[in-house]
């Protein structure tokens, strides 16, 4: 039956029903916990960066690079106007590390277009320092497909190319489930789902190992349950906003 509320509202749940298998809880428990409630964040603009979810891990706001550090110590892309740019000073990674995760980042393409194919906007943004979604400007840019914007680098292309032109800010949005070994065996693969510019490209693809350049994928050995989130120098000038993470 139905369970009743505290006051007049309608009633919450049933304890009546079948248990759900493998859980404690009934189908519609009403005295099954509920969902923490926190304030959801807004949509991006090309001028103005979105804000984050209240309980977000905020990694860069657009004012300095406090929580990154560089190749040799400090990180020293560049900080202006909101936003950070390569500087050919090498790959740049966060202090903290993270597993699970959700992230989102704003990235541009140098407007200027040089280049073709790779050598055209590239940069990449690798999960716990290893698995890699694409960042290239594949807007009118043929190039190999598992190495095209959002490809799960060397594995799998996007469903879709949902590149807008250059300069012009793009959004990523990343679930990450990380792998799971028991000693040195894997147990599980890493899970990557990916929206880009509000499109799906990626939906929950199980990951062959960490990424690579011109060698099949796999799990050679076990690593950490975290690592830290990597942006790539590939020596173009891009550009990345408003970038936070939310443990899950």
């Amino acid at each position: 039956m139905a369970q009743q509320s505290s006051s007049n509202r309608a009633p919450v749940g049933y304890d009546d029903t079948p248990l759900i298998h493998g859980s404690e809880w009934r189908v519609h428990d009403g005295t099954r916990p509920q969902p923490r409630i926190i304030t959801p964040g807004t949509d991006s603009l090309q001028d103005t960066p979105g804000q984050p979810p209240s309980d977000a891990i905020l990694l860069f706001d657009g004012s300095d690079l406090s929580h990154w550090i560089g190749r040799d110590g400090a990180a020293e892309w560049r900080v202006e106007d909101g936003y950070m740019e390569v500087t050919r000073t090498g790959n740049i990674e966060t202090k903290a590390h993270f597993g699970d995760c959700q992230l989102h980042l704003e990235w541009a393409a140098p407007v200027d277009v040089k280049g073709d194919s790779q050598g055209r906007g590239n940069s990449g943004v690798f999960l716990m320092g290893k698995y890699e979604i694409q960042v290239l400007d594949g807007y009118d840019n043929p190039t190999y497909a598992d190495g095209i914007t959002s490809a799960i680098y060397g594995q799998y292309p996007p469903l879709v190319n949902a590149c807008r032109k250059p300069g012009e800010w793009q959004t990523f949005d990343i679930f990450f489930t990380a792998p799971r070994f028991g000693g040195e065996k894997l147990i599980s693969p890493a899970y990557i789902t990916v929206v880009h510019n509000g499109v799906l490209v990626h939906n929950h693809r199980a990951v062959m190992g960490p990424t690579g350049h011109r060698r099949a994928p796999a799990y050679d050995e076990p690593h950490p349950a975290r690592g830290p989130l990597v942006l790539q120098d590939h020596g173009d000038p891009v550009r990345y906003r408003n970038i936070w993470m939310r443990t899950l």
